[in-house]
Formats: structure tokens, sequence, C-alpha cells
């Protein structure tokens, strides 16, 4: 499995050559409002004192962001921050910085709402085109979710492989791409609320995923979809009431 947002915030590790903490650095203070939309961002000589690099590692890491939808370079006026509605919202690393500035309700929704708009078929997909081994593999993963020793942070580990694996288990190569929104909304799911608090929630959780795998079993591509869409809109209930609950019962201090 690819190390991306998930183990980054459990482990809090990040890469760090000079290319990746530029990129990093300038991601979050963008994203996390410090350089606002529309905001033209200070020259080459002042960002490369500010991070104690070359100008040209400097102009390599703006060219990684520009690609991932964050600035545009306009000659005679400098680099200027887009609109959010241009961030590839696809990209690991922007929604990376998204939740390392924090996130709400409505963020955590829309991406519940492209995990139903994909994943459910990705199911029904795999129904039809997960081989045999596939299908052992996928129920492993979710009688694994199952055990009773899990932490928050092995059960997050845990679903996700297994959502990775019916995505793969689809036969599709687009649908690949999604990983990055799955992986973000089960990071969310894993910091707002796990259901690894209690032995009985976390059979629920096992079950659940077993269900989805033995609908693929079946071939039977409409339940497969059901089951998937079942386990998504559970995850978004759980958020939603952990929320609520956040906003009733704000932190002392």
């Amino acid at each position: 499995m690819r190390k991306g947002l998930l183990q980054t915030v459990i482990t809090g590790a990040n890469t760090r050559t000079s290319h990746a903490q530029v990129v990093d650095e300038m991601g979050k203070a963008i994203v996390g409002g410090e350089f606002p939309v529309g905001t033209i961002l200070p020259g080459d000589l002042e960002l490369a004192a500010r991070f104690k690099v070359s100008r040209t590692v400097l102009r390599e890491a703006m060219k990684t962001l520009a690609a991932k939808g964050l600035i545009v370079p306009r000659a005679r006026i400098g680099t200027r921050v887009t609109d959010k509605n241009q961030w590839n919202l696809f990209d690991s690393d922007v929604l990376t910085w998204h939740f390392q500035g924090g996130v709400d309700e409505e963020f955590l929704l829309h991406l519940s709402e492209i995990r139903l708009a994909f994943e459910p078929h990705a199911a029904g997909l795999a129904a039809t085109h997960a081989t045999e081994a596939e299908i052992s593999g996928m129920m492993r993963l979710a009688v694994a979710m199952g055990d009773p020793e899990h932490t928050a942070e092995t059960l997050a580990v845990a679903d996700l492989r297994f959502h990775l694996a019916v995505v793969e288990a689809s036969g599709n190569p687009f649908m690949r791409t999604v990983g990055s929104l799955i992986e973000a909304a089960l990071v969310g799911i894993f910091k707002l609320s796990s259901p690894a608090s209690g032995r009985e929630r976390i059979d629920d959780v096992a079950r659940s995923h077993m269900r989805i795998v033995e609908e693929i079993s079946r071939r039977d591509v409409p339940a497969a979809r059901a089951a998937m869409e079942n386990v998504i809109r559970v995850g978004r209930e759980r958020v939603r009431v952990a929320l609520s609950e956040t906003v009733r019962t704000p932190p002392l201090g």
C-alpha cells in the first residue's frame, strides 16, 4: 500500500528534501489562508531567503504548486494564488494541506458524496470482474477489520487497505485515481470518530465490510453496490454526529 495522506496524519512524517519542504510549506500556507486567493506571492529572493534554498529549488517548487492548480505565474505581475475551484482536490498533497489546516462538515460531506459516486460503482464492477484470488484477499482484509486489538490508527489503515482493494478489483484503471479521495475521507473519519472505541462497533464495521465481499462473491452487482453505499453512509453519519458533539462541547481552555 502506498504511503500517503493517512500515514502522514498518523505518524506526522513528511518527506523533507529541500524541494518537498518548500512545496509542503507553501502549499500549507496557501490552503491555510496565509496567502489568500488572488494574492501575489512574494518574489523569488524573499521566498528563497525564507526557506533557505536556492532560486533553482524555489522555482521547481513553484512549478509543482502550479501543476497542482494553486498558483499561476503572470508576466510582469508575479505569481498569483488561484481561485479555489482551480485547485486539484484529487491531488493527495492538496488534500493533506486541507486536513492539516482543519476541515469542516461541508468539506467532509463533499468527500462522502464523491465516494458515493465512485465506490459503489467500483464494488459493482468488482462483482463482475474480480478474480477468486482478489475476492479471497478482500475477505481477509474485511475479517482483519474485526481484530479486537485494533487501535484507531490500525483500524484506519485496515479500512483503507480494504477500500483500495475493492477499487483495484474493479478492473478499471481510472478508478485507481480516486484512491486519494478515498484516503482523505477515511482520514476525516479517523481524525473525528473511530469505531475502534468499542468491541461491538468494531464487529459491526467488520460485518458491514464482509457483506460487501459476500455480494461481490455472489456476483450480485446491485447488492454489492448497495452494501458499499451503506458503509459510506454509516461513516458519513458517524462524522456528522462527531462534529455536532464537538460543537456542543467546545474544548476547555
